[in-house]
């Protein structure tokens, strides 16, 4: 009855003990000091004592063995010691088939499209896992299924990360419900984070969208249409719900309800501004409803097939077809909009329902109109690393002469800094005192402005005084505005109105 330790490399235990059948039994204990292991060392003396004498084990030994990990009773259960807990007699009841069924059938409060995915898992992993126990799924078996997904089901790699998200989704619940203690489908080489297919992208240009809208058969199918490529709704869901008592045609917005997101903070409600391309386009359907129809779009159900028809409509219009119809409607007007609003991603994602981590992943789409501006935007910024040298050595010359500004010899002339490069100055409007510095793009009164111009010349000087105002003269770049962060008593300049800029202004 007497037990002994045996000692492994890495601090590792293990118990050695002979059976009452005369057989040679190992416990391993992990890593653990000699104290630790002689407490097991006891304990396991304590219980072949009871074995031979068939006696109840005392309190304190019965204490000690309720006191043992699931892991370590586990091993004693395997030796013969203990009997099974009744946790692990419920553990051992289910198959991955039996558990997974029973967990869908419990989450009545899941939406039928999430049971329909859960269901196409669980066909899978029963095919994968025909009798496999729960308990005996290891992170091997959990990586041969992945690796089944992807090469005898030949499925992409995004459906094969969402698969194994739900797959992660049900062990969790196991876990929660004490059926298992690990999660073989968390670790190396399991990501389930979906990436997206820049493939399968697409820019519905407004050429292209503005032949598809005059080749929708009536006013339903142009609203639709309209909702998805300048609205960016989300189709069927978004746009077969909206109804017209969301329409404020007052106001110029309508309110979108998403069930995707009415889990979230805000119930998946949001207000989308009505822009001009969909101000005709409600008015006309509004005018074409029949009395008492609740719904923008009354005539589908989500259950129609609206791709198909959508794509009739397009090949009547003359147009290629293009990969996921509606998504890439919703993807090409996130990205106009990005455009827009000079990146205004917290308005934008606002107006389309998404967050900035989603958008930017999967939405916006890099056009050859970026690529160009970036290009520019290297000339720009040599271009102004060149005036900034030369505004600080004119300020040098003027300290240097007493104050007073150094004039050119004659025959001298000045070499801009943007020679040779498409950046120009432009004429830019200065706002008065007191008035609130304006968005590009918002005109304001000509009496709350100034305009002035200046040649592009590195020897101007950046700022410039009269007796009521200073001014902050910036470059631009094809009528985009340049900012930076100025002092109180500094006003931004803005250059340009809708992308324009104003002609050069001659300065004596």
């Amino acid at each position: 009855m007497m037990a002994s330790i045996a000692r492994d490399p890495n601090r590792r235990k293990r118990i050695l003990f002979v059976a009452q059948d005369g057989s040679r039994k190992t416990i391993r204990l992990g890593k653990m000091n000699m104290e630790q292991a002689r407490l097991f060392k006891t304990g396991v003396e304590s219980l072949l004592a009871c074995m031979y004498s068939r006696s109840v084990m005392d309190a304190t030994t019965a204490k000690w063995v309720g006191d043992l990990s699931d892991k370590i009773h586990s091993r004693f259960v395997k030796a013969g010691l203990v009997e099974e807990r009744a946790e692990q007699q419920e553990q051992e009841k289910y198959t991955v088939s039996q558990w997974v069924g029973q967990y869908i059938t419990s989450r009545a409060d899941v939406k039928s499209s999430t049971v329909r995915r859960w269901r196409d898992a669980e066909n899978k992993m029963a095919e994968f896992f025909p009798r496999k126990m729960l308990t005996g799924v290891t992170a091997q078996d959990a990586m041969s299924y992945r690796v089944w997904l992807k090469t005898d089901k030949n499925l992409a790699e995004n459906t094969v990360r969402k698969l194994i998200g739900i797959a992660r989704q049900f062990w969790n619940a196991a876990i929660t419900a004490k059926l298992v203690t690990e999660n073989p489908f968390i670790g190396r080489g399991q990501p389930v984070t979906v990436r997206a297919n820049k493939k399968r992208l697409f820019y519905v240009t407004r050429e292209i969208a503005y032949k598809v809208l005059e080749a929708c058969p009536d006013a339903t199918w142009r609203l639709l249409f309209g909702l998805v490529r300048w609205g960016g709704l989300r189709c069927p869901s978004e746009v077969l719900g909206l109804k017209w008592q969301d329409v404020d045609f007052e106001h110029e917005r309508f309110v979108v309800r998403a069930s995707k997101t009415e889990h979230h903070a805000d119930g998946g409600i949001r207000t989308v501004p009505m822009f001009p391309e969909l101000q005709e386009l409600f008015q006309d359907a509004f005018d074409m409803a029949k009395a008492g129809d609740v719904y923008c779009i009354a005539r589908y159900s989500k259950a129609a097939d609206l791709r198909g028809m959508f794509y009739s409509i397009v090949h009547r219009a003359g147009v290629e077809p293009w990969p996921k119809p509606f998504q890439n409607c919703r993807s090409t007007r996130e990205t106009e909009l990005f455009r827009q609003t000079n990146g205004n991603i917290k308005a934008v994602c606002s107006w389309i329902g998404n967050s900035p981590a989603v958008a930017l992943e999967h939405y916006h789409q890099l056009l050859e109109a970026d690529m160009q501006e970036a290009a520019r935007a290297e000339v720009m910024a040599d271009a102004e690393a060149e005036t900034e040298k030369a505004a600080q050595k004119a300020a040098q010359h003027t300290t240097a002469n007493g104050g007073k500004p150094q004039q050119n010899t004659k025959g001298e002339e000045q070499e801009s800094a943007f020679s040779g490069s498409k950046l120009a100055f432009c004429g830019v409007r200065q706002v008065r005192e007191n008035v609130q510095p304006r968005h590009m793009g918002l005109a304001a009164d000509c009496d709350d402005l100034i305009e002035f111009g200046i040649r592009c010349c590195p020897s101007t000087a950046v700022l410039r005084k009269n007796e009521r105002h200073t001014i902050l003269v910036r470059r631009c770049m094809w009528g985009k505005v340049n900012r930076k962060n100025v002092s109180e008593n500094l006003f931004t300049a803005f250059i340009g109105v809708n992308g324009v800029p104003f002609e050069p202004l001659e300065v004596p």
